[in-house]
Formats: structure tokens, C-alpha cells, sequence
């Protein structure tokens, strides 16, 4: 069965940062990306970023470019998300994701209708 364990969300100033963690398991994880995205009250949900199976991909959205750094464990099957320099419309729910079809790229972050599995969410907090 895969499982996706989203963890690290809180209530952070502005400025500050936080890491989520995504723990894999039922799955091959070098053979599939792991994404994260995220919806906000009232938003429809938007890829954030992604990473391959490899590691050697990786894929932001614009609104994040810069600020925010994906990463994988393969010892733990964990993918980190490290979020630096929030700000308050990064406030949302984060999810991770995976798909067997779909390889990281703008495609992967464009679709999540697409995405085969999804981790519960949690909730990132930025207080301005």
C-alpha cells in the first residue's frame, strides 16, 4: 500500500523558515517522483515543486523560485521541502504526491488532478 506521511507544517513570523517532510513507503523510490502542492483557503491546488526519482531533477513554481529547496533521503524515504523567507501567501495547506506515470517537471506540477496518490496535508501558517 503507498503511503505518504506529510509532516513540519506550524505557525511561523514572516521571514522565517520551516521543512516539511514526506515519508514514503509501498513504493519503489527511486523509480518515482514526489511532489508537493499546496491550496489555500479559498484556492484552487498548485504544484509547488518536485524532485525525480533520481534526484537529479528538480522543478519549482515561479512563486517559489528561490526561496524554497526540495531534497530526498533515501535512507529515511523521505523527501524534505525547506521553505526560506516565507511569506504570507505561502499560507496554505501542503500535500505530497506521487505518480507512476508522470516523470518531475512543469507537466507533474500542472496536473494534480493527475496525481495517483496523495499524502494527508499539512498546514503551513505565515503570520505578516
Amino acid at each position: 500500500e503507498v503511503q505518504l506521511q506529510a509532516s513540519g507544517g506550524g505557525l511561523v513570523q514572516a521571514g522565517g523558515s520551516l521543512r516539511l517532510s514526506c515519508a514514503a513507503s509501498g513504493f519503489t523510490f527511486d523509480d518515482h517522483a514526489v511532489g508537493w502542492f499546496r491550496q489555500a483557503p479559498g484556492k484552487e491546488r498548485e504544484g509547488v515543486s518536485c524532485i525525480s526519482g533520481s534526484g537529479g531533477v528538480d522543478v519549482y513554481a515561479g512563486s517559489v523560485e528561490g526561496r524554497f529547496t526540495i531534497s530526498k533521503d533515501y535512507a529515511k524515504r523521505t523527501v524534505y521541502l525547506h521553505m526560506n523567507s516565507l511569506k504570507a501567501e505561502d499560507t496554505a495547506v501542503y500535500y505530497c504526491t506521487t505518480d507512476f506515470n508522470l516523470p518531475c517537471g512543469r507537466v507533474y506540477l500542472a496536473r494534480p488532478v493527475a496525481m495517483d496518490y496523495w499524502g494527508k496535508g499539512t498546514l503551513v501558517t505565515v503570520s505578516s
